[in-house]
């Protein structure tokens, strides 16, 4: 309860109920489940759709691994002994950006598109790129945390399924014209430009002077 509380409060919202449920028959240990509602402005909505060519992808940096990814990682890890630093980042709770994002959209900045580096990693950026009709280049995305490195040696995985499960060090991704480079960098420490809408319709990832194609459509 304690980290929900706190994840409530760096989140900036209420939790309004809940239930305590003891089910020793049916669950063994213990189980926390929970889900959060939210109204917005059918006109303030970001779909997407103004995202042009030309415009920058500003990213902001993860905690580790966050929520997805686990199964993979778990499978991976576990095989053998488990260095106590990397078990660590494993717990590092998932960053949350709401306040981040609400801060600069109720200044009126402008921003063209939102993306959560969640489950599918990089890939989540086709249902914007599709809706617009443009591609994304990312060439200077955050270092990823060590906790990444472990994973893909120890499990000898590609580079590509790395960028198509993990967020690899970059949580979160602002997508907006380059007039509004300086408001977002400047509300949103630690964020930085990490890449570029382009007209090839696919999702790339340039890293260490390799050139990954996440996706294309």
């Amino acid at each position: 309860m304690i980290g929900l509380a706190n994840g409530a409060r760096e989140a900036n919202i209420a939790v309004i109920g809940g239930e305590t449920a003891i089910m020793k028959d049916v669950i063994n240990g213990f189980d926390l489940a929970a889900m959060s509602v939210g109204i917005v402005e059918k006109s303030k909505i970001i779909r997407g759709e103004e995202i042009a060519t030309g415009d920058l992808v500003i990213g902001l940096p993860s905690s580790g691994v966050h929520s997805n990814g686990l199964t993979l990682a778990r499978k991976v890890l576990f095989k053998e002994g488990l260095d106590k630093q990397v078990a660590k980042e494993l717990l590092t709770p998932t960053r949350i950006y709401s306040r981040q994002i609400h801060g600069i959209l109720v200044k009126g900045v402008e921003v063209h598109g939102l993306a959560h580096v969640t489950g599918g990693a990089y890939s989540k950026l086709r249902r914007l790129g599709k809706l617009a009709g443009k591609g994304f280049h990312l060439d200077n995305l955050f270092k990823p945390q060590k906790v990444f490195r472990e994973i893909q040696e120890r499990g000898n995985i590609s580079d590509l399924e790395m960028y198509r499960t993990f967020n690899m060090g970059t949580g979160f991704l602002i997508i907006a014209p380059e007039e509004s480079q300086r408001e977002i960098l400047g509300e949103i420490r630690g964020s930085k430009v990490v890449g570029k809408v382009v007209e090839e319709k696919s999702v790339t990832v340039e890293v260490d002077s390799k050139r990954i194609e996440v996706d294309r459509w």
